[in-house]
C-alpha cells in the first residue's frame, strides 16, 4: 500500500501507528494511515484484516481512582 521511501511500518507491526496520514477526519474522530490502518481518537485501531486494537489510552493522573 505504502508507496514512499522509507516505507512505512506495516499494519502488522508494533510500529504501525508511526506510518503517515492518508485522511484525517478530527470531527468525526478517526485517521486513516497509509499502511491501511484506521485510528481512533479514543486510541482504538481497526487493521486491514478487520482485527479490532482497543483503545490504549494512558490514564491522566486526574483519572487515577483509588480504592477507600
Amino acid at each position: 500500500m505504502c508507496q514512499h521511501q522509507p516505507p512505512c511500518p506495516p499494519a502488522e507491526s508494533a510500529a504501525r501507528e508511526s506510518a503517515r496520514l492518508v485522511a484525517h477526519h478530527p470531527e468525526q474522530g478517526w485517521s486513516l494511515l497509509c499502511n491501511g490502518v484506521l485510528l481512533f481518537e479514543d486510541t482504538g485501531e481497526l487493521l486491514p484484516d478487520g482485527r479490532v486494537i482497543a483503545p490504549h489510552r494512558p490514564l491522566g493522573v486526574d483519572k487515577v481512582m483509588t480504592a477507600a
